[in-house]
């Protein structure tokens, strides 16, 4: 493995929460940004929990998250409570040394803390900001908060998936996060390419919903077409057949398999046997679909699943058997990529990380550094970059503007 210092030299603040922000200042930190998120003890990463109690506290709950843990990897973790000048001032000190800075927030929170891409202009002429509320930063909705799956229905996911006889399926994956993350570290890295290039900063407004319309471009396209609405299918094609998930031996085994073409099918009747010889064209096939499906379930209900995964694909047929988290875990072909890496981290011991989902020439990019516990750097990015004495931090943290426990909310 290899560490990737591509972006050695770029600093990021990032004041983001949960996924979204966060998976985007992931990719930068994987490709050697300094990445120095900022939290206060009390209004902590939402992914560290929702609410703080002392028992929770006490427990170093702020430390266990596995979600928090598993986007934060190779960050630096300030605390800075934002809603007290001194704080605030602080943190824009901070921008001023950096090339930009990330948000999540809805609408209303920035002003509420007298922040803006105006100000931080203030502080640095050329500075970046990155701006990812769930709906952008102007329009009717602009102060509306929302979470994942507010995000999915907004984007019309729900509408396209699930059968027809039920309402609306959610996922409750939270796709606007991952989605809207990834556009996110796309249009930062063009930012800091016209940073190096021009001069000039840029203040990105990111919709994480409009980041989800391609995931339902196929429907949009539909009523565009044919003024009708897409109907909701289920794992079932309008257009393919089989096209489905069956059961294999096993508890909770299975195996997916799309038939794209008729070649595809002529190379499944011979593996299927002779109950396959029942169906013939793509008509027919689909005129049939729910005996069709019911005969490949009877027949892959004897069959183990990734064995019977190996043998379609080896006749070049799409097939691929599902995976549980367990076996993610120990999944050969992943093991073979060194995909997980285990690192020890505080309180939660060895622990897997994903990896970055590339590989450049070859090798797999190291991760340095485990998420971060709360204000692990304090020092080192106060008095390392701000310059502040160690008797200042003492202070600060007397007076609760910086710390590394969580506090309960004051009354």
């Amino acid at each position: 493995m290899k560490t990737n210092n591509s972006l050695k030299g770029i600093r990021i603040i990032d004041l983001s929460m949960g996924w979204a922000g966060p998976l985007a200042a992931r990719n930068l930190a994987d490709l050697g940004a300094d990445v120095i998120k900022v939290e206060s003890c009390e209004n902590f990463d939402w992914w560290r929990s929702w609410e703080a109690t002392q028992e929770w506290i006490d427990d170093d709950g702020a430390e266990k998250s596995p979600a928090f843990n598993s986007v934060q990897r190779n960050n630096r973790n300030i605390t800075l409570d934002l809603s007290r000048l001194e704080g605030r001032e602080l943190l824009l000190k901070l921008v001023g040394t950096a090339n930009a800075v990330m948000e999540n927030f809805s609408g209303s929170v920035l002003p509420k803390l007298k922040l803006s891409y105006e100000i931080f202009k203030e502080v640095k002429k050329d500075i970046i900001l990155l701006s990812m509320p769930a709906f952008g930063s102007t329009g009717p909705w602009k102060m509306f908060r929302a979470y994942g799956s507010t995000v999915e229905q907004s984007s019309g996911l729900p509408h396209i998936n699930g059968l027809s006889s039920d309402p609306p399926m959610m996922h409750h994956v939270a796709y606007g996060d991952a989605v809207g993350g990834l556009n996110g570290v796309s249009a930062l890295l063009i930012a800091l390419r016209h940073q190096a290039q021009a001069g000039e900063g840029q203040f990105i407004d990111l919709s994480q919903v409009e980041s989800l319309f391609p995931l339902a471009a196929h429907g949009i396209l539909e009523f565009t077409a044919n003024g009708k609405e897409p109907l909701r299918n289920g794992n079932k094609s309008e257009f393919f057949a089989p096209h489905g998930v069956y059961p294999c031996v096993g508890e909770d085994k299975w195996i997916v398999i799309q038939i794209l073409n008729e070649d595809q099918w002529l190379r499944f009747q011979e593996i299927g046997g002779a109950d396959m010889k029942r169906f013939g064209d793509l008509k027919d096939r689909l005129s049939k679909l729910d005996d069709l499906d019911k005969t490949i379930a009877k027949w892959t209900s004897t069959k183990e699943a990734q064995k019977l995964m190996y043998i379609l694909q080896g006749a070049k047929i799409p097939a691929a058997s599902t995976h549980t988290m367990s076996s993610l875990l120990n999944d050969p072909h992943l093991n073979s990529r060194n995909f997980w890496q285990w690192l020890d981290r505080a309180v939660v011991g060895n622990q897997p990380n994903p990896s970055a989902p590339f590989n450049i020439n070859g090798k797999r990019l190291a991760i340095k550094t485990p998420a971060p516990t709360l204000g692990q750097h304090n020092h080192e990015v106060l008095t390392g970059i701000l310059g502040l004495k160690q008797a200042e931090l003492d202070r600060l943290e007397d007076i609760g503007i910086i710390g590394s426990k969580p506090k309960m909310p004051s009354s």
